[in-house]
């Protein structure tokens, strides 16, 4: 039964599945408790990057190239996510100064 988990490189897709469970876990974790907003686009970044080494693991282990593409179209979206979150932060450091969401309370009603 190992020699069918195996992938074309030996490593076993469970190891795969676990290091992607982690890497997630970190990004959702720096989600929730950081307020630096770089630090959660880059935790964003991080759950997405978590997804593509899933998604390419898988696509390896059925032989199937579908999960690479799906790759290919979640680094575009990770790219055009960057480009508009780095514009979002310079707009709201040239208003308040910061990039601590806790000041962006200006926003409420």
């Amino acid at each position: 039964m190992e020699a069918i988990i195996q992938d074309i490189q030996g490593i076993p897709l469970n190891h795969y599945i676990l290091l992607s469970s982690i890497i997630f876990t970190i990004g959702v974790i720096g989600v929730l408790i950081r307020r630096n907003v770089i630090i959660i686009m880059m935790s964003i970044e991080l759950m997405l990057n978590a997804v593509n080494l899933l998604l390419a693991a898988f696509s390896a282990y059925h032989g199937d190239a579908s999960g690479q593409v799906f790759v290919f179209f979640i680094m575009a979206l990770a790219a055009a996510e960057v480009a508009v979150g780095l514009a979002i932060i310079v707009m709201v450091y040239r208003n308040t100064k910061s990039i601590d969401i806790n000041l962006l309370n200006k926003l409420k009603w």
